[in-house]
């Protein structure tokens, strides 16, 4: 007598032609000083990663360094690109960039004075996260097209990536918005992404497909990485 079948659950597996992304948040970047600005590129402020920063990216490295990644991105600020570079050397791959994935632009707030409105309770700054809308701020990039852009940056991405997985080092707002648009969630219901933190989405043409959200099993205390075992 036949042995009757069995069936397993069912294990994701990514439909064919699809594109994984691995959404990094770029490490900590430099404290800002109250009375001075950060530099500006195209009018976004451009700090450099702190120290801790730095060893974020590191751990990002020792995370992801085993993966089968088959290109990484960067925006064109460069807190991203520094914190892409270790993982870049040790994979071999050249960056690209992604210019639409970059944050988004804060208006009369930028060069780090945002920060510190927020850490004073300004009431913009109140206002802004009760309507959960960047634009609140005075001079800021509509939501529109905030919104706009970066899906059009994810969808380049993905067009030139199919069934490949590709790492995408970004910005905070920038991912919350793309985790906004994968799921239909509230508007910054996933703006809480730590530095160094890792999402992962699965893009097709019709949808995007959340996998994980603020991944920071790397970077949680008492780890150790690579470079820390070298010395």
């Amino acid at each position: 007598m036949a042995e009757p079948r069995t069936f397993r659950q069912f294990r994701f597996q990514p439909p064919p032609g699809a594109t994984e992304i691995l959404l990094v948040r770029h490490g900590e970047s430099e404290a800002a000083v109250e009375g001075e600005a950060f530099p500006l590129v195209d009018g976004q402020g451009d700090p450099p990663l702190s120290a801790d920063g730095h060893e974020q990216a590191s751990r990002v490295a020792e995370r992801l360094g085993a993966e089968q990644i088959d290109a990484i991105y960067v925006t064109t600020l460069q807190r991203t690109a520094q914190t892409a570079a270790p993982l870049a050397a040790h994979l071999g791959l050249v960056p690209r960039v992604e210019a639409d994935l970059r944050e988004v632009f804060l208006g009369e707030w930028e060069g780090g004075l945002f920060r510190q409105k927020v850490s004073d309770g300004d009431p913009i700054a109140l206002e802004m996260f009760q309507r959960q809308a960047w634009d609140v701020i005075p001079g800021a990039e509509p939501g529109a097209e905030f919104s706009s852009r970066i899906r059009a940056g994810i969808e380049r991405i993905a067009a030139a990536h199919p069934d490949q997985r590709v790492a995408v080092f970004s910005h905070g707002g920038s991912i919350g918005e793309v985790l906004h648009q994968a799921t239909g969630s509230q508007p910054w219901a996933m703006n809480g992404s730590d530095n160094g933190a890792i999402s992962h989405i699965v893009v097709l043409a019709d949808r995007w497909i959340l996998r994980r959200f603020n991944d920071t099993a790397h970077l949680q205390p008492g780890l150790t990485t690579r470079s820390e075992a070298l010395t």
